[in-house]
């Protein structure tokens, strides 16, 4: 019984210890990197292409193929020495064979090659997958953050609407403020108590996004609350070019689009060399064994000396000896004519390497062009969060001012709420321009290569 309770209190620990951990933004990304469904597929799609490699590296190997049968014959059949007779018999053989490609216009030797780049092809793939799902993971987590910082400050409005019907109670019962007022500061403070709620909510949805991205349960789902101080409005890079110019060496996607055209160029030499002559060795070795059926394994020769016939044994091993031979072939095969196919492959191929350079050419304008959105993105960003630092602060003077107004009866009540109204809102309205100006700055640090999640 002691055990079982010890166990017990154990396992409760470990379930209070899961569900109280609060994951970081390096495990968030790690996580997505090593379960996302993508990912997985990508990665099995390297592991194809690194046995094409393997494959293509065999076409420079002989192949070696053997065979052996067995056949019974019932009456009439050749004899051993080539007359017919009739018998029942029962046959073996043995044979190899192996067969080379010594020349075929260098078609193993790109294959080869081709297949090694497409290894690093999709290599690259699967890193800008990460890529994508790093950023989308970074963005989720900071609207968590995000979503915290708007329920803080809902909490906080909160707090300050239950402090004001305190106050607007005593004064009523006091009888300085009439009833109307304190049924206001109540309506204000369930409306703020409403807005902790829809906050709540929001922050729910946003842990629920981000568990779905991690492909974990969402339930006991928490991150760590880092302290996201107030950035500097001052942008890293002078200009967009900077970044693009730096983008262009380190983006998976431009890397990939270049070795298109080296993959294009392999295709095109493939397609040469069936133009060109082709030169095969092959070798064989083959035997055979004879039985007649009911009779000893024995052939009757003449002996040279005594011109006497002589009866010598015939078996399995003597046969297989003396049937033993071997062949060899070398073959050349020149292209003479093929209907065109190998011309029109040829001009295909040139086509698609034309393509490939279109495709390099696409993914160039798109980075350049995402990089210049970014940029400006990132610009707007800085000045819409230095606008909101100065609103912010204005609003938090007019907020002391008017609740000092309020508090000696000089101001009414909707005027106080239409102050703290707005207060609310310029604290929402930077909180949301702060998270928006990281992220985006971020952006510009992942495209210039240096982002750090730790």
């Amino acid at each position: 019984m002691k055990i079982k309770l010890t166990l017990l209190v154990s396992l409760f620990y470990i379930s209070v210890c899961v569900s109280q951990k609060k994951w970081t933004l390096k495990e968030c990304v790690d996580h997505a990197l090593e379960n996302n469904i993508t990912v997985q597929q990508n990665l099995l799609s390297l592991e194809l292409a690194e046995l094409n490699v393997k494959n293509a590296k065999g076409n420079f190997l002989p192949n070696l193929n053997a065979s052996t049968s067995q056949g019974f014959n019932f009456g009439s059949f050749l004899g051993i020495d080539g007359s017919r007779i009739s018998r029942d018999t029962r046959r073996n053989s043995v044979s190899a064979n192996s067969s080379t490609t010594l020349f075929n216009g260098f078609r193993n030797l790109n294959t080869y090659k081709q297949a090694k780049l497409g290894v690093e092809r999709s290599q690259l793939t699967l890193e800008k997958i990460q890529n994508d799902i790093s950023l989308f993971v970074v963005n989720g987590y900071l609207n968590v953050l995000f979503a915290k910082e708007n329920l803080a400050v809902a909490k906080t409005q909160a707090e300050i609407s239950i402090k004001q019907v305190e106050a607007a109670k005593q004064r009523y019962e006091a009888g300085l403020t009439a009833k109307g007022n304190l049924l206001n500061s109540k309506s204000t403070a369930a409306s703020d108590q409403q807005n902790v709620v829809s906050q709540e909510n929001i922050l729910a949805i946003a842990l629920l996004n981000l568990a779905q991205s991690l492909q974990i349960p969402s339930k006991d789902f928490d991150i760590l609350s880092i302290e996201i101080n107030n950035p500097s409005a001052v942008l890293l890079f002078n200009n967009s070019e900077v970044v693009y110019l730096k983008a262009l060496s380190t983006q998976p996607q431009i890397k990939n689009a270049e070795l298109g055209i080296m993959d294009a160029d392999y295709n095109i030499e493939i397609a040469k060399s069936f133009l060109k002559p082709s030169v095969n060795f092959s070798f064989g070795a083959n035997t055979s064994y004879q039985h007649v059926q009911g009779r000893k394994d024995e052939i009757t020769i003449i002996d040279p000396v005594t011109m006497l016939p002589e009866t010598i044994p015939n078996g399995f091993f003597k046969q297989f000896s003396d049937n033993l031979g071997y062949n060899f072939s070398l073959n050349v095969s020149i292209p003479i004519f093929n209907r065109t196919q190998s011309k029109t492959n040829i001009a295909r191929q040139f086509i698609n390497k034309e393509l490939s350079q279109v495709n390099l050419d696409n993914e160039k304008l798109q980075l350049q062009q995402t990089i210049e959105q970014a940029f400006v993105d990132a610009k707007a960003a800085a000045k819409t969060y230095e606008a909101s630092k100065t609103s912010l602060d204005a609003q938090r003077e007019a907020f002391k001012n008017a609740q000092e107004s309020y508090n000696l009866g000089a101001s009414t009540l909707f005027d106080f709420d239409l102050v703290r109204n707005r207060l609310v809102s310029a604290e929402s309205t930077l909180i949301r321009a702060k998270y928006d100006f990281v992220f985006k700055t971020k952006v510009l640090q992942f495209y210039y290569g240096e982002l750090n999640l730790d």
